[in-house]
């Protein structure tokens, strides 16, 4: 049966949203995308070229590689992106609202989207999204006619307030972000999805394929990997296993958990009674 992601009224099949960051090319980027059937690549606004002929280029010439190492390509990264392939720019690297609204805006003449990933991440230690200025940025991006989604601590009563802002989806951390550490916000995550009228997207933090098929199972809507595809050993094998694990845990949610016995309890799958009969010719 169809099972779309639904996010601002546009219609995606897969599940598994890619942040473009960290792969060691763009062509090996594009291989993970192809791989994974991915359908949204996020791209950081602040990579935007507006240099004289280079206005709506996504990612700088030299830009930085795994580890922060220059990169070996110039060019844009916009050119490796496969077509029909939905684009959605985040504000990565802002500090304020002011500044992720700015971010929003000369991206969206860049790029014609006015679909955004709202980062605020003030301390460079964790990249924790500040919460305060998350949700002013948030009211000011939905009133400028944004479609905004906006990465967010796990937090329920912040991500009821962004739904209340008017955001498309709440995105909130499994763990911190590049930490590949998986859902140690689980709890407060099960709470989020149980109460959000929005789609939930799950991102950061996810280290394996696993950690993907879990915050499926417990409900969220969709997740968002880039650090463990891109630094993986094999990037496109990791894409593909992520893809995977990402439809194997939905479909595991849609078709229903069982109840969880009580740790001291078993219940036999089979019969145990009337497989041992004496035999009247014995």
């Amino acid at each position: 049966m169809p099972d779309p992601l639904v996010i601002g009224g546009e219609s995606f099949a897969c599940r598994l949203l890619l942040g473009t960051g960290k792969f060691a090319s763009h062509e090996l980027m594009a291989q993970a995308i192809a791989a994974a059937e991915v359908e949204i690549v996020t791209v950081a606004l602040r990579r935007v070229s507006l240099d004289p002929g280079e206005a709506g280029h996504l990612g700088a010439p030299g830009e930085a590689g795994p580890l922060g190492n220059p990169g070996p390509e110039r060019g844009s990264i916009m050119d490796h992106i496969p077509p029909g392939v939905r684009l959605l720019p985040n504000t990565s690297g802002a500090r304020s609202a002011e500044e992720a609204v700015v971010l929003a805006r000369l991206g969206r003449v860049a790029t014609g989207a006015s679909l955004v990933k709202l980062e605020v991440t003030p301390d460079p230690r964790t990249l924790a999204p500040d919460p305060v200025e998350t949700l002013r940025a948030a009211g000011m991006l939905v009133a400028d006619g944004f479609t905004v989604l906006p990465y967010c601590s796990a937090d329920p009563v912040l991500c009821q307030r962004l739904e209340e802002a008017g955001c498309a989806t709440v995105m909130p951390l499994g763990s911190w972000i590049g930490s590949n550490r998986g859902l140690r916000t689980r709890d407060a995550l099960e709470t989020i999805i149980s109460q959000a009228g929005v789609p939930v997207v799950v991102d950061a933090g996810l280290g394996v394929p696993s950690d993907a098929a879990q915050a499926m199972e417990i409900g969220a809507d969709a997740v968002l990997v880039n650090t463990a595809i891109a630094v993986a050993g094999d990037p496109v094998g990791m894409a593909r296993a992520f893809a995977l694990a990402t439809r194997a845990g939905r479909m595991g949610y849609r078709a229903g958990r069982p109840a969880m016995l009580a740790a001291t309890i078993a219940e036999a799958s089979s019969p145990l009674t009337g497989f041992l009969h004496t035999s009247s010719t014995a």
